[in-house]
């Protein structure tokens, strides 16, 4: 068991994506004296974004106005400037043909999402039962936006109406940080160095610091730290596609694929400067099936993207293709809600952040209430130094 160290020493912050960054300023707010290690040259994790011509975030990334997480950074004003999405250029695939409006099955499912969803049946179970099969097989690739998984419809019914709700609200409460994510990080980091945070990057933490700990990282990379084999939960694989194109008048703005399950969005319509003069940004992604390669995942984005993009292929100036594994956030399967996934706390000083913890919100926002969460636990006993 590890000691427990005199009050008054630091808290020492494994992992410098968003949950890390959060979990430092809440504590240096506190008065706390605060340590920050980042494995990597780079700062903010998947919140991070690409540099030149072309600013992509590391996939579709969006922050909710309605959420925890828009309403911490704005109090400290680190969300703004940002843009809410445009009302026209949206388009819906199904039937094997795009369209203006969502099918009238689409709009069936989220009437029955609008109600309470039992947490102990999967997607496609309830939404069978109360809606038919059709809006079953709609409602679960309804799903795909913000679970990112191959199937959504064998998740838990309560875990995707609570998302769809807000997702498909309208207005939209989504909101696109000018400039990608990673300016919304260089606000963070600087935020941190402001209140005193000390932070080093290009550090692997390989042995528990003494002393109060919060761990920032994958789950997998926790997992192997403290040698807990329980620190585990349901994720799943992505295919991303980010590609430049010169500008066309008549693309959409964001294409919701109810066949495949494919997402393209094009950042550059309610932001601007993420793409060169005259030319656009599109990021796509698709849920991998568990036999299915990069290759494959790509293929399918490219058949959407030839149905909704007149054009494209003739106007790319630029891309970039990757999957991730386990980084999208937490699923939780029929049975389970977020309370049931890794606990925050883990005894001897020891707390937990991320996105994929006992924490509630939709996608990032987990991250910013299991740090909120864990800052407290590792600060309420200790002095305000000085």
């Amino acid at each position: 068991m590890r000691q427990r160290p005199p009050w008054g020493m630091t808290i020492t912050v494994v992992g410098g994506g968003l949950a890390g960054l959060i979990a430092a300023i809440e504590c240096a707010e506190r008065g706390i004296d605060v340590e920050l290690f980042e494995a990597t040259s780079l700062l903010g994790g998947r919140a991070r974004s690409t540099t030149g011509d072309f600013v992509a975030n590391h996939g579709p990334h969006v922050v909710y106005g309605d959420g925890e997480l828009w309403r911490w950074l704005d109090e400290r004003g680190l969300a703004r400037p940002a843009r809410k999405p445009p009302v026209r250029g949206i388009r819906f695939r199904h039937g094997g043909a795009l369209h203006h409006v969502p099918p009238t099955a689409a709009l069936k499912a989220l009437r029955q999402l609008r109600g309470d969803a039992p947490h102990d049946l999967s997607l496609r179970e309830w939404m069978t039962a109360v809606g038919g099969s059709d809006v079953a097989s709609v409602a679960s690739a309804m799903g795909h936006v913000f679970s990112f998984d191959h199937d959504p419809g064998r998740l838990s019914a309560q875990f995707c109406a609570e998302r769809a709700r807000r997702v498909y609200s309208v207005p939209s409460p989504a909101r696109y940080v000018v400039g990608g994510w990673g300016a919304m990080v260089e606000r963070l980091v600087e935020r941190a160095r402001s209140l005193g945070v000390r932070i080093t990057t290009g550090s692997r933490v390989d042995v528990m610091p003494d002393g109060p700990t919060i761990i920032a990282t994958p789950l997998a990379a926790a997992r192997k730290l403290l040698g807990d084999d329980t620190i585990t939960w349901t994720g799943t694989r992505i295919a991303i596609l980010d590609i430049g194109l010169r500008s066309r008048r008549g693309d959409p703005f964001v294409v919701f694929d109810f066949d495949e399950g494919v997402f393209a969005e094009r950042y550059s319509a309610p932001d601007p400067t993420v793409a060169t003069a005259g030319h656009q940004l599109v990021q796509s992604q698709v849920g991998l099936w568990p036999d299915e390669q990069l290759d494959d995942g790509v293929r399918r984005i490219e058949q959407l993207l030839d149905e909704a993009f007149t054009g494209w292929r003739d106007r790319e100036v630029w891309r970039r293709r990757f999957t991730l594994d386990d980084a999208s956030g937490a699923l939780d399967l029929p049975g389970t809600t977020w309370r049931d996934r890794p606990a925050i706390e883990r005894g001897d000083d020891v707390y937990l952040c991320g996105d994929m913890v006992a924490a509630p919100g939709l996608l990032g926002e987990v991250s910013c209430a299991s740090a909120i969460t864990a800052a407290r636990l590792a600060t309420e006993r200790a002095p305000v130094a000085g």
